[in-house]
């Protein structure tokens, strides 16, 4: 490929779908830095279909691998197979060993990441993280579009996907639904472990109090969630609309991006109700909001701050999960309604 004048760069993306939607923040800095660069995306099958609502990103490219694989040739392969595209920087978001080979053989005069798993060698522009600075994790990708560390933490750009009118009939009819009643979407997944789920029989108690209220209640999730969103369509009345398995990653946004509101766990689609800038009641037990909260000004947290939390535990280490058990559906739909 010829080289051109405007400047190439290279980011190698997060396997998460929340990290891959709080990445998006890093690209709007970049674009603000250097209006005619052009990035490209090196992401996981899995997160790699959300470059498609990013207008910052010009390329997504898989990485051909599986999640854990070290892959080693197919890291080298894939770096020397972007040699012809001359990028003059690559930006390494995920802290691994391996994710750092392919910009290295991909011969990129400046690599950019955290030391993460003692990268000396292969990354040439290497930073130290100083989470008393970086508290949150947009803030860690933000901070490497500067040319050194920050000294105080950078402002970060919201996430902001971009969703066609067209793409939102295609779906529709795809799935044979309507816009006509308001529609509430439940993301009731917990990838990362139960103590991140708020309790099923509160998700349908809520679809209940909405669907009595004549709106549309939609459920997402991955195929994982499915037995999830069976259960509280059940327990709701059999009356939502059950979605979870059913939609590829681009689907569920493109749909996402028709709801009124949005109730969902700490995970990867509550980054992108965020994103769509719907608003959003964000449930955390576990994790905290501190940390990665949804980045949008119509987003409200329930968290109830225990002393036991945020433990990141992927179960109660106490056995009882007070964290979430005892945010109530009231609760949660008086805050949806404030909204």
């Amino acid at each position: 490929m010829k080289k051109t004048n405007s400047p190439r760069i290279l980011i190698i993306a997060p396997a998460w779908v929340g990290d891959m939607v709080m990445a998006q923040s890093l690209f709007i800095t970049l674009k603000q830095q250097q209006p005619d660069c052009q990035i490209d995306v090196i992401a996981p099958a899995w997160t790699l279909p959300l470059a498609q609502r990013m207008p910052e990103v010009s390329l997504a490219l898989e990485m051909p691998l599986a999640r854990g694989k070290l892959g080693l040739m197919a890291r080298i392969n894939l770096g020397k197979s972007l040699r012809s595209r001359h990028y003059s920087q690559g930006i390494l978001l995920p802290n691994t060993w391996k994710s750092a080979l392919t910009p290295f053989f991909a011969d990129i005069p400046l690599r950019t990441g955290y030391v993460g798993e003692f990268r000396y060698g292969l990354l040439n522009d290497i930073r130290h993280l100083n989470k008393s600075v970086l508290t949150q994790t947009v803030q860690r990708f933000v901070a490497l579009a500067e040319k050194s560390p920050p000294k105080v933490a950078p402002i970060c750009p919201a996430p902001h996907f971009y969703v066609g009118t067209e793409n939102q009939q295609q779906v529709l009819a795809k799935f044979e639904l309507n816009t006509d009643k308001k529609i509430l979407t439940l993301c009731p997944g917990a990838e990362y472990g139960e103590a991140k789920r708020w309790p099923i029989a509160h998700f349908a108690e809520v679809a209940k109090e909405k669907l009595a209220a004549n709106w549309q209640v939609w459920l997402f999730g991955s195929p994982k969630d499915a037995p999830v969103t069976a259960q509280i369509n059940e327990l709701s009345g059999g009356n939502c609309i059950d979605l979870a398995g059913k939609t590829n990653l681009v689907e569920a946004v493109d749909l996402l991006s028709l709801a009124d509101a949005v109730i969902s766990n700490d995970s990867g689609l509550m980054h992108v109700a965020a994103a769509l800038d719907k608003k959003l009641i964000a449930i955390y037990g576990s994790s905290d909001p501190n940390f990665t909260p949804p980045l949008s000004q119509k987003a409200k947290i329930i968290s109830l701050n225990l002393e036991c939390s945020p433990c990141f535990k992927r179960e109660c280490p106490l056995g009882h999960t007070r964290c979430l058990t005892e945010i109530t559906p009231q609760q949660v739909i008086a805050e949806l309604d404030s909204l």
